[in-house]
C-alpha cells in the first residue's frame, strides 16, 4: 500500500493556498479539505442570523449555534469543483463574497468556533492522504504533518488576484476595498491570540509571486514526492 502523508499549506490570504492545494490533491489522489470554508460557512450563518455587526461578532448567540451547523465537501461532477455545503447546501458561491470576507477574521477570533473547527479537521485527517489549507494547519491542527508548505506573496499581487477572482464571477468590487480587507485579515491573522497566523519552524517557505500555476505545482509535487520517498 503506498505511503501517505499529511500536508499542511499555511500562508496569508490571496496567496493561492486553496489554488494549489486542490491542484495537489488531485495529482496525488489525496482529499482536499478546505478549513478556510469552514470558518467562512460559520461567518455566513451569523451574517444570516444577524449574529454579527459592524464586524463585532455575539460571541454567545455564534457559539450556541455551532451546534446547527453541519459542513461537508464534496466535489461537483456538473461543475468539476470541489464545493462547500452548510446542511446539504451548496454554499460554495456564498461563503466567497466580500461581506463574508469582511467579517470572516472576528469569527475566527473566537476560542469556541477555532477549537470546534479544529476537532472537525483533525478527524478528517486520522487516515492521512489528504492536504487541507488554511492559517495554523501546520502549527496547530496537524503539528505531526510530514510536509509544510508556507506561503506568502507581495501585496500587490495578493491585491490584484483577489480583484481579479471577484471580476471573474461578476461581482464588482473596489481595489481600494480588496487592499483594505487584505490589510485587515493580513492584523487580524498575525495577531489574534487564539492560533495566530505563524509559519511552523519546519516549513518550507514557497513565495509565489513570480510563479505560474503550474509552475508552482509543480514545485509542491517535488516536495511532496522528495517527503514520500524519504520516509
Amino acid at each position: 500500500m503506498p505511503v501517505k502523508i499529511i500536508i499542511a499549506i499555511d500562508g496569508f490570504s490571496s496567496c493561492g493556498k486553496s489554488t494549489l492545494a486542490k491542484s495537489l490533491a488531485r495529482e496525488l489522489g489525496y482529499a482536499y479539505i478546505d478549513s478556510g470554508a469552514m470558518y467562512r460557512v460559520v461567518t455566513l450563518v451569523a451574517l444570516r442570523n444577524n449574529w454579527i455587526k459592524n464586524k463585532i461578532p455575539d460571541k454567545a448567540k455564534i457559539i450556541a449555534g455551532l451546534n446547527n451547523i453541519s459542513i461537508s465537501f464534496k466535489f461537483v461532477k456538473e461543475t468539476e469543483k470541489n464545493t462547500t455545503f452548510l446542511n446539504n447546501e451548496n454554499v460554495e458561491e456564498q461563503i466567497r463574497k466580500l461581506d463574508v470576507s469582511n467579517n470572516v477574521s472576528p469569527i475566527s477570533t473566537i476560542k469556541e468556533v477555532r477549537k470546534e473547527m479544529v476537532k472537525f479537521q483533525r478527524q478528517m485527517g486520522k487516515e492521512k492522504g489528504i492536504v487541507m489549507d488554511g492559517r495554523d494547519i501546520g502549527t496547530v491542527v496537524f503539528p505531526q504533518a510530514e510536509l509544510k508548505i508556507f506561503m506568502t506573496a507581495s501585496p500587490e499581487i495578493r491585491a490584484q488576484r483577489r480583484y481579479d477572482e471577484f471580476a471573474s464571477k461578476g461581482q464588482i468590487v473596489e481595489m481600494d476595498d480588496v487592499v483594505k480587507n487584505i490589510d485587515e485579515r493580513d492584523y487580524i491573522d498575525q495577531n489574534r491570540k487564539e492560533s495566530p497566523l505563524r509559519q511552523a519552524e519546519d516549513a518550507i517557505v514557497l513565495d509565489n509571486s513570480n510563479f505560474t500555476l503550474d509552475g508552482q505545482l509543480e514545485w509542491a509535487l517535488q516536495k511532496a514526492t522528495e517527503t514520500i520517498k524519504n520516509l
